[in-house]
């Protein structure tokens, strides 16, 4: 129960530190740094939007594996996304480990109603955190299409490889808008 609680106090400062950074650029922060599975994701802030602890999910049949239904996010219902098995790298999950997964929304302003399975929630970043490096064709998440999956990658002082995650370039693909198997 107390790693509960400490989980919904760390999402309620990164919440607070997410709109903070949106309406304050003398932060510098530009990316809300993210795990999904074993990879490390960079997401532009101006494209991410609010974090919800495991609220649980009303399964849709007939969709891809990658598209595990929707939830009711504060009034409002959203598809959810699990992008381990969007992007080619699906993860095992117990009914045990999802409730220590967040979900993240994509920002309303680009017009899908839809919320990712993150992991892990590692707080904000901006590029003074990291070395850019290019990113080999070879790297890249399996199902990622051309520009979703920034063109260089970031090694952190832990060295540590983080990408950047389009969320904009996501939500326009025909294929993470086609959920029908």
């Amino acid at each position: 129960m107390a790693n509960r609680q400490a989980l919904r106090e760390l999402q309620t400062r990164l919440a607070d530190r997410l709109q903070a950074a949106r309406t304050n650029t003398s932060l510098g922060a530009s990316w809300l740094a993210v795990q999904m599975g074993r990879h490390n994701y960079l997401l532009p802030l101006e494209q991410a939007g609010e974090i919800f602890s495991w609220p649980g999910v009303l399964r849709v049949p007939y969709t891809s594996s990658w598209f595990w239904g929707v939830a009711n996010l504060r009034g409002s219902l959203a598809g959810v996304v699990d992008m381990c098995a969007y992007l080619g790298h699906p993860i095992e999950r117990t009914e045990q480990s999802l409730h220590e997964v967040s979900l993240l929304t994509i920002n309303p302003a680009l017009q899908v109603n839809a919320a990712l399975v993150v992991d892990r929630l590692m707080g904000l970043r901006s590029a003074d955190d990291f070395i850019s490096t290019p990113v080999e064709a070879a790297q890249e998440p399996g199902r990622a299409q051309p520009g979703m999956v920034g063109a260089s990658s970031y090694t952190d002082s832990a060295g540590s490889v983080w990408q950047v995650l389009q969320l904009h370039q996501l939500v326009q693909s025909p294929q993470f808008l086609s959920i029908r198997v």
